[in-house]
């Protein structure tokens, strides 16, 4: 008996299919170019930790408007190989955002953010917040 040649197809294609739901579920696909991040809801405030491997503090900007933290990390390494030859490069330029909507209003003055171990924590205390931006400084 002769096996349909799209049945390997769409086997292939329900592999990729539950792959996909699996890793939704479990909150692991990224849109690439993004941050992954956690927002928790700490009863007083919210706390949004944020990855970013490689990067350096001042690389990092922080903004606050209408109750969305906007994050936006770029590196770009000049640095010159002196010793041989590149094979592949890839890490010369990295840019990342993301935009987190806060579900609350948030006091603006109270905001504070750290950065450690390539990790970015900010702590945002909930309250009535204003309606002009403001750069929130990493310590």
């Amino acid at each position: 008996m002769r096996r349909n040649p799209f049945d390997e197809v769409e086997e292939l294609l329900d592999r990729v299919s539950r792959q996909v739901e699996e890793g939704m579920a479990a909150g692991g696909l990224q849109v690439p170019g993004t941050v992954p991040v956690d927002v928790a809801d700490r009863d007083e405030e919210y706390v949004v930790t944020a990855d970013l491997p490689g990067y350096e503090t001042d690389d990092i900007e922080l903004t606050l408007s209408d109750g969305t933290l906007h994050l936006e990390a770029d590196r770009f390494d000049e640095g010159e190989f002196d010793e041989g030859r590149y094979i592949r490069r890839e890490r010369t330029e990295t840019s990342v955002n993301r935009r987190i909507r806060l579900p609350e209003p948030v006091d603006e003055d109270g905001v504070a953010a750290g950065f450690e171990n390539g990790v970015l924590t900010v702590r945002l205390p909930k309250e009535s917040g204003g309606e002009d931006s403001k750069q929130i400084d990493i310590e």
